[in-house]
């Protein structure tokens, strides 16, 4: 159980290295994509690595006016 679990940390850690290096965590822009580009690079962790380029498109609906 311990061992899961620290290969698990190590695992987040090289996903949020691997989405600091696209620059998905700098900057000030928010936006459906982006956050869903960031969550996914970081679960990917090291596949990052050996070509994984995971993206997400969202299109919301814009509000009526």
């Amino acid at each position: 159980m311990r061992i899961g679990a620290v290969l698990i940390v190590i695992w987040l850690i090289v996903g949020f290295v691997a989405a600091g290096q696209r620059g998905y965590l700098g900057g000030s822009s928010s936006s459906c994509a982006k956050a869903g580009n960031t969550i996914i690079t970081v679960v990917a962790g090291p596949l990052n690595y050996i070509g994984v380029n995971p993206k997400v498109n969202c299109d919301l609906p814009q509000p009526s006016q």
